[in-house]
């Protein structure tokens, strides 16, 4: 292997261990390098292996015999243990933002640390629609999670490389000089391989896997281009709500298709 292309792969281990950093609370070793630049393109991904351990933590919870509400409750909580609330807290900042009449306050509200009541209620919005929708799922629950995981995220990445960045500085501000629009690949090809796989192993229920593609395209372009159309553009706030929306309309279609 020549310089150039170990190098490259050596680039491309820091800047998934970043985005590993970035985007949830797995402890990494402190002498691991770590390279922001880019990072955004490994968040599907970041997204289906969180979807791993939330489907390895609901397997280990139905081999005790949990009920399927208790058991998706624990898991729903454990998916915003996992990110640390980072895209919960953006869903709650741009729902106290849009409450908000007058659009020239929007960002000035949305950037207020204290969530408000139209805040709290997106969250509770959210959260209840995430554990109805898993626990409605009789099958495909894995599936389901790391498929959700990983379209929000690839949506995050649509808004990044295609609407202008509302602010000058923040935790948003790191991707925009460094993504691109062939940055949707890897995250794509992920996903449409975990359809494939799907679809192989559960060839009968080749509707959830078509469906799972639909809903993934069309929730995650989607909900970036209406938020885009209200506020102007995105924020980092913005990109985390758009995670947290796609996975809970995603679980629903996805528990909708399943019955």
């Amino acid at each position: 292997m020549s310089d150039r292309h170990f190098n490259w792969w050596v680039h491309q281990w820091q800047s998934f261990s970043a985005a590993l950093v970035f985007y949830t609370c797995l402890p990494v070793p402190a002498s691991w390098t770590l390279d922001f630049s880019g990072m955004a393109r490994f968040a599907p991904i970041i997204g289906i292996a969180i979807g791993i351990l939330l489907g390895l933590l609901d397997a280990i919870l139905a081999a005790f015999n949990a009920a399927p509400l208790t058991g998706s409750a624990v898991v729903i909580i454990a998916a915003i243990a996992l990110t640390g609330g980072l895209h919960l807290d953006g869903a709650i900042d741009l729902a106290d933002g849009l409450a908000v009449l007058d659009p020239q306050r929007r960002l000035d509200v949305m950037r207020d640390s204290v969530a408000g009541a139209f805040g709290a209620m997106a969250a509770v919005a959210i959260v209840v629609l995430k554990v109805a929708a898993l626990a409605d799922l009789a099958g495909d629950r894995a599936f389901a999670l790391m498929t959700a995981a990983g379209w929000g995220r690839w949506g995050q990445i649509v808004a990044i490389v295609h609407y202008p960045y509302l602010r000058t500085q923040g935790k948003g501000s790191l991707h925009q000089s460094h993504q691109s629009w062939r940055d949707l690949l890897p995250g794509a090809i992920a996903l449409l391989i975990l359809a494939l796989v799907h679809f192989n192993a559960h060839p009968d229920r080749w509707f959830i896997s078509l469906g799972s593609v639909i809903l993934g395209v069309t929730l995650s372009t989607g909900i970036g281009a209406w938020i885009a159309k209200q506020l102007g553009g995105h924020t980092g706030d913005t990109y985390g709500a758009i995670v947290e929306w796609t996975e809970a309309l995603m679980l629903v279609g996805l528990s909708i298709l399943s019955r």
